[in-house]
């Protein structure tokens, strides 16, 4: 990726973060990314293309966050909790200002085929991660994603929370959640 589209991406990011979709206009992007707003057009076909983009750009920084320090080695559930604090610490260092907005989730996408190979591809490591554990009958006979939404993303929830609604939790709490959402994929 160039300079300039890394640029258009951030300031687009940046600027849904603070100003949402409606308040979005290419002239701003531009000055934000400190190009000419002709230039976004080298790079995207239009307002919808760059939303296009920067949704798979988001999702292939959270897909290296999330497997940063993971190995197919290691133990299910060791590499459950380092997924699971890799998205809380993402989140909470405000690495991600659309997720930690809850803005992310309203992006326009391309067509759900398009997008679900996209996920299978990109958060590999996970999918692999919940095939083992279903293999193995550890998890619960449930989709990938369901999977997800029922344990890992609670860190990003609960960083939302803590950024956003003030939420202490303690670290002890932390790894009690942790165990928590674990628990809510096992079979018991």
């Amino acid at each position: 990726m160039t300079d300039k589209k890394e640029r258009i991406l951030t300031a687009t990011e940046k600027l849904l973060a603070t100003h949402g979709f409606h308040g979005l206009s290419m002239q701003m992007v531009a000055k934000e990314a400190q190009v000419a707003t002709g230039t976004i057009y080298r790079y995207f076909n239009d307002k919808d293309d760059l939303l296009y983009q920067l949704h798979e750009h988001i999702l292939g920084y959270i897909a290296q966050q999330i497997s940063h320090n993971i190995s197919a080695s290691m133990p299910l559930k060791q590499r459950y909790r380092i997924m699971w604090l890799n998205l809380w610490h993402m989140s909470v260092n405000g690495n991600a200002p659309l997720i930690n907005q809850g803005q992310f989730q309203n992006l326009p996408r391309k067509n759900a085929h398009e997008r679900k190979a996209l996920n299978k591809q990109l958060f590999s490591c996970v999918n692999q991660m919940f095939d083992e554990g279903k293999a193995c009958h550890l998890f619960k006979p449930l989709d990938n994603e369901i999977l997800s939404t029922l344990s890992l993303e609670t860190s990003c929830y609960l960083a939302r929370r803590k950024i956003n609604g003030g939420l202490e939790i303690t670290d002890n709490e932390l790894d009690v959640v942790i165990n928590a959402s674990w628990d809510a994929i096992i079979q018991h």
